[in-house]
């Protein structure tokens, strides 16, 4: 298995928190959320986000209006609904839990593999 697919499916994994907390901050357009991704390397194809936020919507996670724009068509900005800060919330806590789990497990594991190697040097 090649690393690059790992990575891939990590950072579909925590796509759904990242855009909640993106639009969190602010109405924000699509384009935002993507330039804030990408800015921060989390997306790799453009076109996963739409079916996201529409999934999120759907799930009543999300609202959006429609604001009129001085280059273009209107655009749809994105806001949380109430239900979906109760899901941000819910997610930041999974986030932090796990990032701990993360952190315990494998500092545990280097701790022991150093402590191995040592011993097995004497």
């Amino acid at each position: 298995m090649k690393v690059e697919n790992t990575k891939i499916q990590m950072r579909k994994g925590i796509l759904e928190y990242c855009i909640l907390s993106i639009i969190s901050k602010k109405e924000v357009y699509t384009s935002d959320i993507i330039n804030q991704l990408r800015k921060a390397k989390l997306i790799v194809v453009e076109g996963t986000i739409y079916p996201l936020l529409t999934r999120l919507k759907n799930s009543g996670y999300l609202s959006y209006n429609w604001q009129e724009s001085t280059s273009g068509p209107p655009r749809k900005y994105f806001q949380l609904t109430p239900e979906g800060q109760i899901f941000l919330n819910e997610l930041k806590t999974t986030w932090i839990e796990l990032v701990e789990a993360v952190k315990n497990t494998t500092t545990e594991t280097e701790t022991n593999n150093t402590t191995n190697k040592a011993s097995n040097h004497e």
